[in-house]
């Protein structure tokens, strides 16, 4: 009887631990990087949505988190995600300039006022025209930030002529931008610029407003100038592995659309949220904003033109039709009419 009892419990305990192993090996347990530091308000966000997954998909899914860029930089994200070296990635297109020439268009200086309207202006883009420089990665969505405009830290911007060979930095589309208006661009990546700027190797960038609060560039930039008309964005993706993404069961990849869908909406008014707290930081730390008069604004408007067409005819020595790119062009300013005026109804705050 008692050797019976000893084979029934070590017969429940074997089968109870071939379960838990089974179980164990069943779980998706999947990595996700994230370049920005993770007390960044993007990371705060990112690192939810990983928490979200991971609850509703009942303990099938562990999400592991690594901003910071502790798996991958933002240069090398998009490559990093397609080798598997992170299943899920976060970064911007600016970084990797060439490797998106389509949607570097909402890189162009088309005149976006906040995040809200360029991020669901190109989201509209993506759905409507889907460029194939996306097939390589599932992608979930993409959010921007508001408007990059001219920060300096010594000299104020009032007029083209201030900006003349002031070494500003600048990623992507916006180099070509601060050439125009007469600046000389220069690439520095986000953990190297605040000392780039305190050791006066350059004199300033085109950036969100947000970085002088969360990157604490308050310290030493002393001038926004608004040239929110001319300011070009610096467009965001969420993208997973394919393979990865392919393996999920139909109910898994509910979750993850969901809670990703969930996540473009706080994603795409965040900029503008965060850019107002900077503007409020940046003030308070004794920094001015300059504003442009409107007839300086055409001015700049103006200068930038050449970007536009340059872009164009770029695109067309790749092998797109004229008419082709027109046509996107033509659409991104629809949908940034369309969500401007949306925006307006619903009384919307932005930081202009």
């Amino acid at each position: 009887m008692k050797k019976a009892m000893v084979f029934f419990v070590l017969s429940v305990l074997f089968l109870f631990s071939a379960h838990s192993l089974v179980s164990g090996a069943d779980v998706i347990k999947l990595k996700v990087a994230e370049f920005n530091p993770a007390t960044h308000p993007t990371s705060g966000l990112a690192q939810k949505f990983c928490e979200e997954v991971n609850k509703r998909s009942n303990g099938r899914v562990e999400l592991s988190f690594y901003p910071g860029g502790i798996l991958l930089t933002a240069p090398k994200m998009f490559a990093g995600v397609t080798q598997g070296i992170a299943d899920i990635g976060f970064s911007h297109v600016a970084y990797t300039r060439g490797r998106f020439p389509v949607t570097e268009l909402f890189e162009l200086p088309l005149g976006f006022p906040s995040s809200f309207v360029a991020g669901q202006a190109y989201n509209d883009f993506y759905e409507h025209f889907k460029p194939a420089e996306w097939n390589g990665v599932h992608v979930f969505h993409f959010y921007t930030t508001a408007p990059a405009l001219v920060q300096t830290t010594s000299k104020p911007i009032r007029t083209l002529e201030d900006l003349k060979g002031v070494k500003i930095r600048a990623t992507g589309q916006s180099s070509e931008v601060v050439k125009a208006l007469g600046g000389t661009p220069v690439p520095v990546e986000m953990p190297d610029l605040y000392e780039s700027l305190r050791r006066g190797v350059i004199e300033g960038a085109t950036l969100d407003l947000s970085p002088l609060k969360y990157y604490k560039f308050a310290d030493v930039m002393k001038y926004v100038t608004t040239s929110w008309r001319v300011g070009t964005m610096y467009i965001f993706y969420c993208v997973m592995n394919t393979n990865k993404w392919n393996s999920l069961a139909p109910d898994i990849k509910k979750i993850f659309t969901d809670a990703a869908s969930e996540l473009r909406e706080k994603q795409v008014v965040l900029w503008d949220q965060i850019g107002m707290e900077g503007r409020d930081y940046f003030k308070s730390q004794g920094g001015q904003i300059v504003s442009l008069s409107d007839a300086e604004t055409a001015r700049w408007v103006k200068a930038v033109e050449p970007v536009i067409a340059a872009y164009k005819k770029d695109m067309v020595s790749k092998g797109y039709k004229e008419a082709e790119v027109d046509g996107w062009i033509n659409y991104a300013k629809e949908r940034i009419e369309y969500w401007k005026k949306w925006e307006k109804e619903k009384g919307m705050p932005s930081v202009f």
